[in-house]
């Protein structure tokens, strides 16, 4: 008999005793019931979805307050069980951007060579890992405008134009919006003013430009009456995926693969698991479950070099889908905790972490003798390995039905994202009155900012807000010391004290503008970094997650205001950048900033804003040393 060949992925579990949830999960038989639900729905529609009759229906799809199904999101499994049905997807999404291609060649007689993609969250996470992967280098450089910073947009405009003038990189350029939610507005601004930036170019534009959504959605009522070309989500032709879920399966994730010469045979038949593969997803569903009931719910992702950039879109996966409970969370920090200093001992009560190695074929492996020693010391840790041609699909696949188990296993929605339309929807109530009243600074909502006696400064003109943490109770007035002190001692003494009291487990420090494309954005990410690292982390042993807003907030940010426990800093800097030819001004970028700290603060979640003049040296240094004065509050005495 031939010997078995090894599996694409497999599982190892250490230091657990989750077997019981593994078991509810085979019990229940939602595998089969997920098949069968999308069997029913091929066939009879979404009419035939009866919510009473299937509890899974709950759990995978979209429900109106009449107990009507309106979106079935199960196509986060469907898009990979219809691939071995369908070998001519490959080929026709291959085809069509070929046509792509040659619509541009066509137009302006010359080769696609930029890819600029308008999307948030998961209409983008998956690009930027593909991208920091080292997916995307066949010939079509791709610039994720995640963004309504203009300053972003104008240092794409800026790389485009380095060795040719803008005109003629924009005729070489294809435009590509994508909202998988109804309500996203920032791809419609970026859109707007992209086509605005073509017509002062006299460049006609109607082969580079297209767009991905929903029927209906605030992106569809703007890109189709201007006669933009649409292009249905997946290769069904369904719309049956939650943005976060839409990679690796939809258009949206293909094309800029199939743009850069990546064999989409290949990568589609990757993520067709094997039964085998699928129960390991299960196991890790019921570890990662069990571990949080006992309140180990920060998950250390210990991912290799080479895979860094699949952190966010993992983080993402998990927590935007399984944020919305108080009770129990899911976090998910990657390439963090390593450390003692960070962690306690394995059998101490307040112990919160768990271990996730994941090891894919050909990639420097996390140390072995670190791995050994949380065995050892009896921490919780799942090692996966991944031996595949095409591993990143795979895993991708098999990420999703993790995702899938746990929200069996927790009765919980994991497609819906209720917390980020809280924030979209502040958003676009303060866009609408800074239309009315002529300014964002106009709005009641800012003056009353602007106007709160809980602020403090720090040298290098530096503000701090902290209205929201005394309006809601979490810390105490009285215990803070007066504003005379400074922002950095009200900071520190306002983290002491919701640390003491238990009521933060984390940190995220979050600014609104450009990391990935100005140096000067670079410069505050790896600013941001170390401040994560000698506040939070060094001193109160607390992972920290830094990132650019808005991103976040169509990210993980489901997690930070659904389950709470985290410490939010919100920043801004005073001055922002304007691109005036095409009338593009960050009002919309700094009402999202404002309605990030609205929505924390409406639910009761501890969050502050920290403004800084700009993003000179001078300013960069100045948040440095507030940083550090932090840190030194923060240090314990000797």
């Amino acid at each position: 008999m031939p010997s078995r060949p090894a599996p694409g992925l497999s599982l190892s579990l250490f230091n657990h005793h989750t077997d019981g949830h593994y078991q509810t999960l085979v019990r229940d038989r939602v595998l089969a019931h997920a098949h069968q639900l999308c069997r029913l729905w091929h066939e009879k529609g979404l009419k035939a979805l009866k919510p009473a009759a299937e509890p899974l229906i709950g759990i995978t799809m979209e429900v109106d307050q009449q107990s009507r199904v309106t979106k079935n999101s199960l196509g986060v499994l469907d898009l990979a069980w219809q691939v071995p049905h369908h070998p001519e997807w490959p080929a026709l999404i291959e085809r069509e951007v070929e046509q792509i291609r040659a619509g541009i060649r066509s137009a302006h007689g010359v080769e696609l060579t930029n890819l600029i993609w308008a999307g948030m969250g998961g209409s983008a996470e998956d690009k930027v890992m593909y991208q920091e992967l080292g997916l995307l280098e066949g010939g079509v450089r791709l610039f994720v405008l995640d963004s309504t910073d203009p300053a972003k947009l104008a240092a794409i405009l800026g790389l485009i134009s380095r060795r040719t003038p803008l005109d003629r990189a924009l005729r070489h350029s294809l435009v590509v919006g994508m909202a998988m939610g109804m309500t996203s507005y920032e791809p419609v601004v970026n859109l707007e003013k992209l086509d605005l930036l073509y017509q002062k170019h006299g460049i006609p534009s109607a082969a580079n430009f297209l767009y991905l959504t929903l029927p209906g959605s605030l992106l569809d009522q703007f890109a189709g009456p201007r006669g933009y070309r649409r292009v249905e989500l997946q290769p069904d032709n369904e719309n049956s995926t939650a943005g976060r879920h839409s990679g690796p399966l939809t258009r949206g994730s293909l094309y800029p693969l199939a743009l850069n010469r990546v064999p989409l045979k290949s990568w589609m038949g990757a993520t067709v698991l094997t039964a085998d593969e699928i129960q390991d997803a299960f196991r890790m569903a019921a570890f990662l479950h069990g571990n949080g009931l006992e309140a180990r719910d920060k998950i250390s992702l210990l991912l290799p070099r080479e895979w860094a950039g699949a952190g966010v879109w993992t983080k993402q996966d998990f927590e935007e889908s399984l944020g919305k409970s108080e009770q129990l969370g899911i976090k998910i920090f990657p390439a963090q905790g390593l450390g003692p200093a960070q962690r306690k001992p394995a059998r101490n009560h307040q112990q919160d972490q768990v271990f996730w190695a994941v090891q894919p074929a050909g990639c420097e492996k996390p140390g072995a003798a670190s791995l050994r020693s949380l065995r050892e010391k009896g921490y919780p840790l799942a090692v996966l390995e991944i031996n595949h041609a095409m591993p990143l699909p795979r895993y991708m696949q098999w990420v999703h039905h993790v995702v899938f188990g746990l929200g069996c296993l927790r009765e919980m929605n994991f497609v819906t994202q209720p917390s980020v339309e809280l924030y979209k929807a502040i958003a676009n109530q303060l866009h609408a009155e800074a239309r009315v009243t002529g300014k964002l600074e106009r709005t009641r909502e800012w003056r009353q900012l602007m106007k709160t006696p809980h602020r403090a400064t720090a040298a290098g003109e530096i503000t701090l807000y902290y209205d929201s943490l005394t309006a809601a109770g979490l810390v105490a007035r009285e215990d803070l010391p007066p504003r005379s002190a400074g922002a950095a001692a009200l900071y520190a003494a306002a983290i002491q004290q919701l640390h003491a009291a238990r009521k933060i487990e984390y940190a995220e420090l979050t600014f609104y503008g450009d990391m990935r494309y100005r140096p000067a954005g670079r410069r505050m990410r790896q600013l941001l970094d170390n401040a994560a690292e000698i506040a939070f982390s060094g001193c109160l042993g607390l992972s920290t997650d830094v990132y650019e807003g808005p991103a976040m907030n169509h990210s993980y940010h489901e997690m930070i205001i659904g389950h709470g426990r985290c410490f939010s800093t919100v920043l801004l800097t005073r001055r922002q950048e304007s691109l005036g030819s095409i009338g593009y001004r960050a009002g919309y970028h700094r009402a999202q900033w404002l309605a990030t700290k609205l929505a924390l603060e409406r639910r009761g979640r501890a969050v502050v804003a920290l403004v800084l003049p700009d993003l000179s040296h001078a300013s960069l240094r100045a948040l440095r040393g507030f940083f550090q004065q932090v840190a030194k509050a923060l240090r314990p005495s000797s």
